[in-house]
């Protein structure tokens, strides 16, 4: 099984040959490399950062190298950790790229006590969005109302409008939150409308699309969510009041439209932070049957269970990202055992778990090849310094605290791509964001 998922679309595995994107991958970075050179970029990752927050390769290069310089020793201990496990409880002599996963769970189950059936019957559907929109109405003083009424293409799905504290609607979005057959995985936000203001008259109000893929409710119940999907639900949440707030009429620049890559992460990435506070975990959380709060000592698990294998989930998101930017930094015109001999290079220097040889990852690596992420895949890891650096600001005062909202509100989310990204964010803070931010949110400062 693994060998066949991770060698699809390659040369070897299964089905060797049959789909091989390998001369496709050479020549997209080629092509994109001819392109870069015709505007009058060295390299693609040059052109890839005309338009992102991160201005200099070099910054990107030092950045990654790093967090990884940091993860490395921490990450060391977890898989020394992982490994006795392995052997002690599972009896597995040595410890496979296939069997990670696997036992990763078996040992944060042992070690916090907690799994996601004893916290889903906290986490009802209703009791969860009810919570977000008070979330929302604590820290942007923004209500949100149910409309009935409108079309829908699924039965499921419910439409929405946002007031501001003036009874200003402000805008609607769609939401569609469970799995289905025939539904596309993943979740999602995308734009129905995009604000729009012609002269005096009223401007056009932006929809959003928010789409999940949600447990949904079983034999008439109420739906129970684990812990991750209510992240997810807060993440694509984050996004839709990036595009429905902003107070750009101009729709190339309205919303997340026009806002660097690598900072349009940080409205959804900031939003999960509320799904591990108490105060607001208070407000989101409560027993299907009962509706007790969640339990101290679940909460605390929780928490504790937060920064569970930090290191070797980031020098994983590194290997990725370091591959992707090198990649497009250094390589021309690669051939396609180039290109593999690249993602082993960035292996031997940030990677603890190393796969087999015949580990086919970069043939369906479609974040970087068919999904936008060019030279941009460190994105993810910006964003996470954003917002956690965004983050202490409410921390600093109190996390449901409506000043901070509001200036994050004004600042940065109505602002969209009308000015820089960085000038948003210090207008916000009253000061560059601080890398610092990001090890201590994940446990690994110091």
């Amino acid at each position: 099984m693994y060998e066949a998922w991770t060698t699809r679309a390659s040369d070897g595995g299964p089905h060797a040959g049959q789909w091989d994107n390998g001369p496709n991958m050479a020549r997209i970075v080629a092509l994109r490399h001819e392109k870069a050179t015709l505007l009058g970029f060295h390299h693609y990752a040059e052109l890839s950062l005309a338009t992102k927050m991160v201005r200099e390769p070099g910054e990107v290069l030092h950045f990654l190298n790093d967090l990884a310089g940091r993860a490395l020793p921490r990450g060391r201990t977890e898989l020394d950790q992982l490994r006795a496990f392995a052997v002690d409880e599972l009896h597995l002599p040595t410890l496979q790229p296939w069997d990670v996963s696997y036992a990763a769970e078996k040992l944060k189950q042992l070690r916090f006590a907690i799994s996601d059936e004893q916290l889903k019957p906290y986490f009802p559907a209703q009791k969860v969005l009810d919570g977000l929109f008070a979330v929302i109405r604590c820290l942007y003083g923004v209500q949100v109302e149910p409309v009935s009424g409108v079309d829908v293409w699924h039965p499921d799905v419910r439409y929405y409008r946002l007031l501001d504290s003036n009874g200003q609607e402000r805008g609607g979005f769609y939401l569609d939150m469970y799995a289905g057959p025939d539904k596309r995985g993943g979740a999602w936000m995308d734009a129905c409308t995009t604000r729009m203001q012609f002269g005096e008259r009223a401007p056009q109000l932006p929809v959003a699309f928010l789409t999940c893929n949600l447990s949904p409710p079983v034999a008439g119940g109420s739906a129970l969510f684990t812990h991750d999907e209510v992240l997810t639900l807060f993440h694509e949440f984050g996004h839709g009041l990036h595009h429905l707030l902003t107070r750009v009429g101009i729709p190339s620049l309205a919303g997340i439209n026009g806002v660097e890559w690598d900072a349009v992460e940080l409205p959804s990435q900031l939003l999960e932070n509320w799904c591990w506070e108490r105060e607001s975990l208070d407000l989101i959380a409560g027993h299907v049957e009962t509706g007790e709060a969640l339990p101290d000592e679940l909460l605390t698990s929780l928490q504790q269970s937060r920064h569970f294998h930090a290191a070797l989930g980031m020098l994983r998101q590194l290997e990725f990202s370091l591959f992707d930017f090198r990649l497009h930094m250094e390589y021309a015109a690669p051939a396609v055992p180039d290109i593999q001999h690249l993602l082993e290079e960035v292996r031997e220097s940030v990677a603890l778990i190393r796969p087999p040889d015949y580990n086919r990852f970069a043939h369906s690596f479609g974040h970087i090849f068919a999904g936008g992420y060019a030279a941009g895949y460190y994105s993810y890891k910006w964003a996470e310094v954003l917002s956690a650096d965004a983050f202490e600001a409410f921390e600093e005062t109190d996390v449901l605290d409506p000043t901070q909202g509001e200036a994050f509100l004004h600042q940065f989310l109505e602002q969209g791509g009308s000015r820089p990204a960085l000038e948003s964010y210090r207008a916000f803070r009253g000061r560059d964001p601080d890398p610092g931010a990001l090890l201590r949110h994940t446990g690994l400062a110091g």
